[in-house]
């Protein structure tokens, strides 16, 4: 009897240190995906800023060329003879126009 004691803590001791070691293996496990996670997350806000850099610099473009289209707009003969009801531009109100 004393023998199979002795097996049977033999057993634990060996399931204990096979059970600490998976446990050991599952947290590395979860550490490494958490980083993995961090990682993607902090490129992702790197992406978003520089994104959102570039959507300010456009949108300040499109209100400068907004701006452009206006002040053209009032010196526009082409658009002063559409505006007249004149279906069909006189072709030197176009050449006008028309960049060179």
């Amino acid at each position: 009897d004393v023998f199979q004691s002795h097996e049977e803590d033999d057993r634990k001791i060996r399931r204990r240190e096979k059970n600490r070691v998976a446990a050991q293996r599952s947290r590395k496990k979860q550490t490494q995906k958490a980083d993995k996670l961090h990682e993607e997350y902090e490129s992702l806000e790197q992406e978003n800023t520089s994104l959102k850099r570039e959507i300010g610099k456009l949108t300040d473009e499109m209100k400068h060329l907004n701006e452009v289209l206006k002040d053209h707009e009032k010196i526009c003969p082409l658009l002063h003879c559409t505006m007249n009801f004149v279906t069909i531009p006189r072709p030197d109100a176009l050449a006008s126009c028309l960049p060179r």
